[in-house]
């Protein structure tokens, strides 16, 4: 039976996307880690591509309904999340913030997160370090101290950071997650009306 539960954020716009495949690179270096510190998890991965109308009802009603309730209750049971944004114009891209924006502002407090993010050049790297990191710091999320950027030329294993190639950033991102999550109590199962919102959440502000 799982011990940990993992949910996995992707905003890519595509399918396929390299979104989702660093997204997934970096879950199976995580799940490898807790493996050999005898941890089993669970990994639920919410794909915001699918989730975008009812990303941007929610944020015009308040009221998530449906698969994107599911998904915000899973996110708040998380013992671990990895979120993978592609970045536009030096910063997360606009379906990620606005599903973030959405979450309770507590949802993420103390939550290991492990961030990465994918974009056509390395000087969009940096992005991680003045757009995500304040973000989820913020929220006061537990981020991992190595994030994982994934350039187009990373995956084409030419001219991308033979110094620090991606496989070795993935590895070391996921142990130090696996890390994070092994040394923490698991979560505790999520009620069937968690993620429901408060009256006061309801008639609260916009």
């Amino acid at each position: 039976m799982s011990d940990r539960r993992l949910v996995v954020i992707s905003a890519g716009l595509s399918q396929p996307s390299s979104t989702r495949l660093l997204a997934d690179r970096l879950t199976e270096a995580t799940l490898a880690e807790l493996a050999a510190r005898g941890h089993t998890a669970h990994v639920e991965v919410v794909e915001l591509r699918d989730l975008a109308h009812a990303v941007v009802d929610a944020t015009l009603t308040g009221f998530p309904t449906g698969a994107l309730a599911d998904a915000i209750a899973a996110i708040t049971a998380a013992d671990g999340i990895i979120a993978v944004t592609p970045i536009y114009s030096a910063s997360y891209s606009g379906l990620f913030k606005s599903f973030v924006d959405i979450l309770d502002k507590d949802a993420l407090a103390g939550v290991p997160v492990l961030l990465g993010a994918t974009g056509g050049t390395p000087r969009h790297s940096l992005a991680i370090d003045f757009a995500l990191r304040p973000l989820f710091g913020y929220l006061h999320a537990d981020v991992t101290g190595t994030s994982v950027f994934a350039a187009t030329d990373d995956w084409a294993g030419a001219g991308g950071d033979q110094a620090n190639p991606l496989p070795e950033r993935i590895r070391r991102a996921g142990r130090e997650l696996a890390e994070t999550v092994a040394d923490r109590e698991p979560s505790a199962p999520v009620g069937l009306y968690d993620a429901v919102p408060s009256f006061e959440q309801l008639l609260g502000g916009a």
